[in-house]
C-alpha cells in the first residue's frame, strides 16, 4: 500500500483515526511496532479497535507530515516509559513478581509475569520490563544503581 493513500488524524481530540484513500475509514486505530528491537521505527502496525490489522507501513517516514505527527503522538502515549532509578522492594512468587520503584515519573508498583519473556536485555546493562498491563519500565544502566537495586535484579533476574 502507498503511504500517501493513508491519513491519520484525530477525531474527536484524543481518538486516532484512519482513511485510507476515499474507500475506508477507521473510527478507532492503534498503532504498534512490528519489530521494535530488530527494526526500530520501521515496519508499522495500524490496528483496528479490536486489534485486528488493518495494514503494516514498512516506513512510517513516508506519511504525510500531518499524519506522521498524528501517528508519532499516538504511540508516544501508547510506548511511554518510565526509567527505574531504583528498585525499592522486589519479590518473586510462583512465577510472578512484583516490583515497588522509583522512577522518574514518581513511585510506581506493577506485576511481571514470566521474567524470560517480559524482562529483556537490550545490551549488557540496559534492562526493559514490561508488566502486565503492557507497560513498560526500562533500567538505562543496571549498573549504575544502588546497591540494594542490584541485589534485588540479581535475585529475581
Amino acid at each position: 500500500m502507498n503511504a500517501t493513500e493513508v491519513k491519520l488524524f484525530f477525531e474527536p481530540k484524543d481518538r486516532l483515526r484512519l482513511t485510507i484513500g476515499e474507500e475506508k475509514s477507521y473510527t478507532t486505530v492503534k498503532p504498534a511496532w512490528s519489530a521494535p528491537l530488530s527494526h526500530p521505527n520501521k515496519y508499522l502496525a495500524l490496528l483496528n479497535g479490536k486489534g485486528e490489522e488493518i495494514v503494516t507501513l514498512p516506513e512510517p517516514k513516508d506519511l504525510d507530515e500531518a499524519s506522521f505527527e498524528a501517528v508519532t503522538e499516538e504511540i508516544r502515549r501508547r510506548y511511554l516509559t518510565a526509567t527505574i532509578q531504583s528498585v525499592i522492594n522486589a519479590r518473586s512468587e510462583f512465577g510472578v513478581t512484583y516490583w515497588h520503584v522509583a522512577t522518574d515519573r514518581g513511585e510506581r508498583d506493577f506485576v511481571t509475569q514470566s521474567l524470560q519473556e517480559n524482562a529483556q536485555w537490550l545490551s549488557e546493562h540496559h534492562l526493559l520490563l514490561i508488566d502486565v498491563d503492557g507497560n513498560r519500565f526500562e533500567i538505562l544502566d543496571a549498573q549504575a544503581l544502588d546497591e540494594r537495586s542490584r541485589l534485588f535484579l540479581d535475585q529475581i533476574l
